[in-house]
């Protein structure tokens, strides 16, 4: 697969080159332009299944763009569209032609309209609120139509605040309910009282004048914080926004990043970075530590607390400090990050309004949630494990640094050092990452042969485990759901076409059979004065099964289905605009796992169980409420009507109050050398306990166990494996 991007990243280079993309000194308009010739260019040379630039293009992207500006049609007016709409058949020859008539006139009215908006609600939250009127909102925002005058958007406007604000003032009478009462309105908030509990101030019971006054503010206070983040973004922030609009008509996996996209998206995928190990967000014109990353340097220098606000950076080779105070925040980001071993000095605010300068020596921080995890289940005096892998990670600089294959391994050493017995890896949630990671993961479990088969335009090639060593050779059961997608899916289709694995959960997983390269867009110029252009991300083939079928759309059906929250729910690639089409290819040659005498049985034993089981139904009604829920587009803005539908859900939801007080009966512990390490670290000690308090509630998990009982190995298989490992 390398191999063949490298020639298609090389023709596209040559392709690209003979174009003359070279820049000198631009403004942004031009540096617009070329990022929009550029961009369409390598799409059109390099995409799998390029797109025609013509009318149908236009009209969709005339389409994504407005609705991805304005989705809740709160902003633009009537008169806009129809200015907008002479453009709806033209963006295709304006993208051939390097123009940017309709972005720059959408962009300049979006402009326009939130200014009208800065001055319709606050005086729209100046006034209270009658509750007690007979009047309901429409929630089917791609159904509304667009505000007539900026009369009727101030009055779209007072309809949305109204139903914000009496979500608000619900809570609140609630809550004053509770405490009259003597309770506490929910579990969070009577922990919150214990710890609080010298501190707090007698309780005083508010009119619901003054609840619903306190309801407002709070409902301008999160406005306030919204206009006052969106003050930040430029120009180039709606332009990127525009491309990818562009980007995403060819397919929803082909993006633009803009250079702090392609940082955060780089993170995503190594799930470490270099810096401080801070989380920061920006409140009014102040960057705050919203989070203390658990091994980080901050954590290790006990200077910085959550809630401390960063004032000014200081960079060890440089004399003076610059304010942060009202930077962007992606901006401050960068002044913070740096490379390992360097220092850098942050005048902070403090909790508790002090104000000192900390000194801080970078590192390498590891993001631990982002990394494979096991844990120790024990029942009748057997033992399992299982590991959770949230993604299929690795250092994009350096393969070996470390990577979810790697990381595998380890916990399967691990884990049978301490006799499991049966292994279960849970791909749940997990949306993919590294293909490599998929094909080196798939090779623990099997002997040698093909993982996964890559098509690229006019070329295919098989992926192959081609290690005979095999790390575990016991049963094997893989826990997905409709989130887990792309590389969980190779992984998991290729362990069921082997007959390795059983999988167990959802009717079918994601439905992502596509592979994306990034591409970096600054090599294709000769000489570049503007700065990072940023990265393309590229859907340049697609895999299939080694049984010849692709995961597109159709995803991996389990062997067992067990219904959940997302069971009726839409959110597969199916679901998308314009996802590339199933389809098939020949079948790879490949032997079927002969390491169980009763694989079939096992899994008609788990069908028969979950039939009869009364757990899983009352799931499956959940799932079909939770639908229902979503569904419902007209809410009441009546304070006695909204009042009576939430205490009908709510007892509805009690018969499922069951669901979160599961218990499976199962033991988790985790394995000994991270409770050593859960001894020096608090943070990762109450990590790990909340995910065993989870996994005890998880029946998902239970019939994993069950189905590790069933399967029975063939004893002769057992021996020739174990000759091949000696």
């Amino acid at each position: 697969m390398k191999k063949n991007f490298k020639v298609l990243f090389l023709a596209v280079f040559v392709s690209v080159a003979s174009c003359s993309f070279t820049t000198k000194e631009f403004n942004d308009p031009d540096k617009d332009k070329l990022l929009l010739d550029l961009i369409t260019y390598v799409l059109q040379k390099g995409h799998y299944d390029p797109k025609d630039l013509n009318d149908a293009f236009s009209g969709a992207i005339y389409e994504n763009f407005i609705k991805g500006l304005d989705p809740l049609k709160r902003y633009f007016l009537e008169s806009d569209i129809a200015e907008f709409s002479k453009y709806k058949t033209e963006i295709d020859d304006q993208i051939k032609n390097k123009e940017l008539a309709f972005f720059n006139l959408v962009y300049t009215r979006f402009q326009e309209r939130m200014e009208d908006v800065k001055k319709i609600y606050p005086e729209v939250l100046s006034e209270p609120f009658n509750f007690n009127e007979k009047e309901t909102i429409d929630v089917d925002y791609d159904n509304l139509t667009y505000a007539a005058s900026l009369k009727d958007l101030q009055a779209r406007w007072k309809k949305q605040l109204k139903f914000s604000t009496l979500s608000g003032y619900y809570d609140l009478v609630e809550d004053q309910k509770n405490k009259e009462k003597g309770e506490s309105a929910t579990d969070e908030k009577e922990d919150a009282k214990k710890k609080t509990a010298a501190k707090e101030e007698p309780f005083t019971p508010k009119s619901l004048t003054e609840l619903e006054t306190k309801a407002r503010e709070t409902t301008k206070t999160s406005l306030d914080e919204y206009f006052d983040f969106t003050k930040d973004l430029e120009r180039k922030d709606y332009f990127a926004i525009y491309l990818n609009t562009i980007v995403e008509e060819f397919d929803p996996h082909s993006n633009y990043f803009a250079p702090p996209d392609k940082d955060r998206f780089d993170l995503q995928m190594s799930g470490k970075l270099e810096g401080i190990g801070a989380r920061l967000q920006k409140k009014n014109d102040y960057i705050t530590v919203i989070e203390i990353i658990s091994g980080g340097p901050a954590w290790r220098s006990e200077k910085i607390e959550v809630g401390d606000a960063i004032m000014k950076v200081k960079q060890e080779d440089e004399k003076d400090a610059v304010s942060i105070v009202g930077m962007r925040i992606d901006d401050a980001v960068k002044l913070i990050k740096g490379p390992k071993g360097t220092k850098v000095t942050l005048t902070i605010k403090n909790v508790d309004g002090t104000i000192s300068d900390k000194t801080i020596t970078r590192d390498v921080v590891e993001l631990e949630e982002t990394y494979a995890k096991s844990s120790l289940i024990e029942k009748n005096d057997r033992k399992f494990g299982l590991i959770n892998l949230p993604q299929f990670y690795f250092d994009m600089e350096n393969y070996k640094e470390r990577n979810a294959a790697t990381d595998v391994k380890k916990e399967i050493i691990r884990l049978k050092e301490e006799g499991m017995e049966g292994l279960v890896l849970d791909l749940r949630d997990n949306g993919g990452g590294s293909l490599r990671t998929a094909v080196d993961i798939a090779g623990l479990f099997i002997k040698k042969g093909p993982v996964v088969q890559v098509a690229s335009t006019g070329n295919k090639e098989i992926l192959e485990d081609k290690d005979s060593a095999i790390v575990w050779d016991g049963p094997l059961v893989i826990l997905v759901n409709e989130l887990s997608a792309s590389a969980s899916e190779i992984l998991a289709a290729a362990m069921q076409d082997y007959k390795r694995a059983i999988i167990i959960g959802s009717k079918q997983t994601y439905g992502k059979g596509t592979v994306q390269n990034v591409i970096d867009l600054n090599q294709w110029l000769r000489k570049n004065d503007l700065g990072d252009l940023g990265a393309l991300k590229i859907t340049s083939q697609k895999f299939y099964r080694v049984n010849g079928g692709s995961t597109q759309l159709e995803g991996v059906k389990s062997d067992v289905v067990m219904p959940d929250r997302y069971s009726y729910i839409d959110i597969g690639e199916r679901d998308y605009d314009n996802p590339l089409p199933y389809d098939k290819i020949d079948a790879a040659k490949y032997d079927i796992w002969d390491g169980y005498i009763d694989y079939e049985e096992t899994i008609q034993k788990s069908k028969s169980r979950m039939a009869q089981n009364e757990q899983l139904k009352l799931i499956d009604d959940n799932a079909k409420w939770i639908k229902e829920r979503r569904d419902e587009k007209v809410v009441n803005l009546n304070f006695s009507d909204y009042s009576n539908e939430i205490e009908q859900r709510k007892a509805k939801a009690k018969r499922f109050d069951a669901i979160d007080t599961y218990d499976n009966h199962l033991t988790f512990e985790s394995l000994p050398y991270e409770a050593a390490l859960m001894k020096q670290d608090t943070t990762l000690s109450e990590k790990r306990k909340r995910w065993h308090k989870n996994l005890s509630k998880d029946m998902y998990v239970e019939e994993a166990v069950h189905v590790l009982e069933d399967l029975k190995l063939n004893n002769i298989q057992a021996k020739k494996v174990a000759d091949i490992k000696n």
